[in-house]
């Protein structure tokens, strides 16, 4: 652990998470650290456990076993209302979003300002101001949902999910089915999250997205922890950790250029 990390407080800290689904065990002793002004990213093959993880965090499901520490003090997510009110945000890849309503009234939705006669001037104001500290490219905040982009979608929920003050959010997916300019808006939004002293556990498929932003990579294999690797771990090591096997079209490509280039071919090793 760098200076820095030490440094910076320790938002969120698991030890020995499981979660079972009757005889199938989702998370297996599941270790976590996340500090303040951090991005971690979660990364593994598709049924991992990262979404359960995710889920779990969020209150959605309660863990069979382990501790859940909330900024030093250990806490029970019984539900997403006992998350969200200690300061654990969720972003869901679905977004849940309503595309008939402006992003005035998606950011506030089911917490309105004066919800029984609206407040639109101050839910505006603090629209705008939310969507100004994130330097988001809004047109305007009295636009259909349905009229912007992928990459604006995700800044609407981001912020949304900002609303309450977290100190903690967790975004499943962020940067899935963008085009290459939204996605690089997005990770843009991500970094400024980080950059407001938030911790950030970030989950992708997408290595390059998360070498770009991410402090931390933790790979999870079959419902386990499997390495903790920094942003400049090679394809080579990453894919090994995610799939389990050291002999993979990845390694087999990179032992071919090394050989290719007359460089010995470095032993694998995880930080």
């Amino acid at each position: 652990m760098d200076n820095n990390q030490e440094q910076r407080e320790l938002v969120l800290s698991l030890r020995g998470i499981s979660k079972n689904f009757g005889a199938v065990s989702a998370l297996t002793d599941i270790d976590l650290d996340v500090h303040a002004g951090e991005v971690v990213a979660l990364v593994g093959d598709n049924g991992a456990g990262k979404s359960t993880l995710v889920k779990t965090l969020a209150g959605v499901h309660q863990p069979t076993s382990g501790t859940i520490t909330f900024r030093g003090k250990p806490v029970t997510l019984t539900d997403p209302s006992t998350a969200l009110g200690l300061g654990i945000a969720t972003v869901f890849q679905d977004l849940a979003l309503c595309e008939n309503l402006d992003v005035v009234a998606n950011i506030f939705l089911g917490r309105e300002l004066s919800p029984y006669r609206l407040d639109e001037v101050s839910m505006e104001l603090k629209a705008w101001t939310l969507l100004n500290e994130l330097s988001a490219r809004i047109p305007s905040v009295r636009e259909p949902v349905a009229s912007l982009s992928g990459g604006q979608r995700q800044t609407v929920a981001i912020a949304r999910s900002l609303l309450l003050e977290p100190k903690l959010i967790l975004l499943d997916e962020p940067t899935a089915a963008l085009g290459v300019a939204q996605t690089a808006e997005v990770l843009d939004l991500i970094e400024r999250v980080r950059d407001r002293g938030l911790g950030v556990i970030m989950i992708s498929h997408n290595m390059e997205d998360v070498r770009a932003v991410a402090d931390r990579i933790v790979v999870l294999r079959l419902g386990r922890n499997n390495g903790v690797f920094a942003p400049d771990a090679s394809n080579e090591e990453l894919v090994s950790a995610i799939t389990g096997a050291a002999n993979n079209s990845v390694s087999r490509r990179a032992h071919r250029r090394q050989a290719q280039s007359g460089q010995t071919p470095a032993p694998e090793g995880r930080q």
